[in-house]
């Protein structure tokens, strides 16, 4: 039986057109540009706008995605969209997006773990590659998290924006990949006795309601460094690398000051390490394909780099992934 490598052949990526600054934002609630600075390293973000939905946005960086590889619709085997904001209880978001782009022989649905998503579905859809179910995945991370703000609490409305990110997965047998690219391993962890430091205060079967975001900032910052720094090492570890090895890291973009961490606890240079947060917020599911595209785009990420991304949402889940681009 061949040996398949997840390979990721192309990427994409959406941002509303809507860019609200931290000036804007100080407008509406008791803040100011300084005071976000200093605590997120955030400077801008994005919001959707009005009836613009999540699969609008995934479906956009899915096109794009697909552009970029030459590829139509319907040579796309899986859909799977990473959300914690789909456009509907259900049918899914990957659904909507398999519609809107043309799809009509794959299969389609979604991932929930939040800002943990996008290498939730990286695993899934490399499991699904791996065994031959599968030739090419379009894995999205998509998110209007401004639709679970509460706008009157400066500690969570500041942080989010709305975007997607998209790659498309082929598997590619060994003697025809030569650099050896491909998705190496995924590390995925959870400890729900943690949910409420994270979580919606809303649902279909509790309160019938999307309920807002709720965060407990400094529990969550303190259990992201030491947990993440953790899953980044025992990945390393058992793939027999360092951290001296890696290209970039593209982490998860929730905090300026969780990724200076994460730096640290690996000991990279500020050069290798990829940051969009100032410019897009947390994103959630969509900020690591998000970044990812953006060093792809503008050149930074090339064939062959050995990248380590990690992200943790609620639940909380969190992990990471070892990939050679």
């Amino acid at each position: 039986m061949p040996n398949f490598k997840s390979v990721i052949i192309a990427t994409g990526s959406y941002l509303p057109e809507n860019v609200v600054s931290n000036e804007k934002l100080s407008e509406t609630v008791e803040t100011s540009h300084e005071w976000i600075v200093e605590r997120t390293g955030i400077h801008q973000r994005h919001f959707a706008a009005e009836g613009q939905t999540t699969s609008d946005l995934a479906t956009k960086a899915a096109k794009e995605a697909l552009e970029r590889a030459n590829l139509g619709p319907n040579d796309i085997d899986l859909i799977i969209v990473a959300t914690a904001s789909s456009d509907y209880t259900f049918p899914s978001c990957a659904t909507r997006v398999q519609d809107k782009i043309g799809n009509t022989k794959g299969l389609a649905f979604d991932v929930a773990a939040v800002c943990a998503g996008y290498l939730l579905g990286l695993n899934v859809a490399d499991s699904f590659l791996r065994l031959g179910k599968a030739k090419r995945a379009l894995v999205i991370g998509a998110e209007t998290v401004s639709s679970l703000l509460d706008m009157e609490d400066r500690t969570t409305c500041v942080l989010f924006g709305d975007g997607a990110g998209a790659v498309i997965l082929e598997a590619i047998e060994d003697k025809d990949n030569p650099k050896d690219r491909g998705l190496i391993g995924v590390d995925l962890e959870s400890d729900g006795r943690l949910y409420d430091i994270l979580h919606a205060d809303g649902g279909p079967s509790s309160t019938q309601t999307i309920g807002k975001l709720r965060m407990t900032g400094q529990e969550v910052f303190k259990h992201a460094v030491t947990k993440l720094a953790n899953s980044a090492e025992k990945t390393l570890e058992q793939y027999n690398m360092k951290p001296d090895e890696l290209d970039w890291l593209i982490p998860h973009q929730a905090n300026a000051r969780i990724i200076e961490g994460m730096r640290r606890k690996l000991d990279m240079d500020e050069s290798k390490v990829i940051v969009t947060v100032d410019k897009h917020a947390n994103t959630s599911a969509a900020s690591i394909p998000l970044a990812l595209h953006d060093a792809v785009k503008s050149g930074k990420v090339k064939e062959g780099d050995l990248i380590l991304h990690e992200a943790i949402g609620g639940g909380l889940i969190w992990g990471s992934a070892l990939l050679r681009f």
